[in-house]
């Protein structure tokens, strides 16, 4: 199942450009109330023939429509996309600082990467972790306190090397993947 996850990626309804794009339109319509080619290349720090072109494909797609100014604007759908991508990078990047503890410059930068990609119920089931990580609840309350004490909630990276694996000292979460690597 797993060797074939990856070519599923191709598979996503839009790139991570194309959602920034999107949201560029957005941000730009909510500063300034109107938002063109050369206000997203210049939002975006890239050239107008790539914004062009890209326009062209999210239009082609039902995303991006012209005003009668022939100034762009998100239909309903590329609006959809825009709520969905922000509410995930929220509930991630809250995931990784709150939760993990993570800078939140790095947090900001890792949910980014992931924003776009994550399922809706993926973004549903984290929402449903964070709002019980951070209830009232004793059960949730004691292991925070615990986590956050604990040496696996330090940076440790697995080196793949089970002697040497400050992860594998105790369990390797990687044990039965790395069994399957080695041919075990």
């Amino acid at each position: 199942m797993f060797e074939d996850v990856w070519k599923h990626f191709d598979e996503n309804e839009l790139t991570h450009s194309a959602a920034h794009h999107l949201m560029s339109v957005h941000e730009l319509r909510q500063m300034h109330g109107y938002a063109r080619v050369s206000d997203i290349a210049k939002h975006l720090k890239i050239t107008k023939g790539s914004v062009s072109s890209a326009m062209k494909h999210l239009k082609e797609r039902g995303y991006i429509q012209e005003d009668h100014n022939r100034f762009l604007e998100l239909t309903e759908k590329g609006l959809r996309v825009v709520w969905q991508t922000e509410a995930t990078r929220m509930v991630v990047k809250k995931f990784l600082s709150d939760a993990l503890g993570m800078d939140e410059d790095d947090a900001e930068i890792d949910a980014c990467k992931v924003e776009h990609l994550l399922s809706s119920e993926a973004r549903g089931r984290l929402v449903g972790f964070l709002q019980f990580l951070f209830s009232e609840d004793p059960i949730a309350s004691e292991f925070l306190t615990v986590f956050r004490g604990a040496p696996s909630a330090n940076h440790l990276e697995c080196r793949k090397d089970v002697a040497s694996c400050q992860l594998c000292d105790e369990v390797c979460l990687l044990q039965p993947e790395l069994s399957v690597l080695r041919g075990n």
